[in-house]
């Protein structure tokens, strides 16, 4: 018997619709695989985190996800409350500095002894 030329023949091509049906769980199976790999690469970027609240036992996909989330709020969290007080230490050093300028200003309109400035001035520097 001759081979079959049936996939060469222009009336038997496939339809888009069929294609389609062809092509959708391979596209299927690679998406699935990227989210795997995803969840694989933050198992192992966060597997200290994952060891000190869950040690000796097997993380689901689920786990991975719910702790990853868990964590970086936590350090979302942290980020905030550094950038708060560097920002607050800031506003103080800044609100103490004009002070400083005022004091010196209103020593200087009122003609106040050189002793006392200097007195005044050293205490403010402390």
């Amino acid at each position: 018997m001759a081979p079959s030329t049936v996939f060469m023949e222009p009336d038997n091509l496939l339809t888009p619709k069929e294609k389609n049906k062809l092509r959708k769980p391979v596209v299927e199976k690679m998406r699935r695989d990227r989210i795997n790999s995803s969840i694989e690469q933050l198992k192992l970027l966060l597997e200290k985190e994952f060891q000190r609240h869950q040690p000796n036992s097997k993380l689901e996909k689920a786990d991975i996800l719910e702790m990853t989330v868990s964590y970086l709020k936590q350090q979302s969290q942290l980020q905030m409350k550094r950038s708060f007080h560097k920002s607050s230490q800031f506003d103080f050093r800044e609100g103490y500095s004009r002070c400083l300028q005022e004091a010196f200003h209103f020593l200087s309109l009122h003609k106040v002894r050189t002793e006392t400035q200097t007195k005044i001035l050293s205490h403010f520097q402390k």
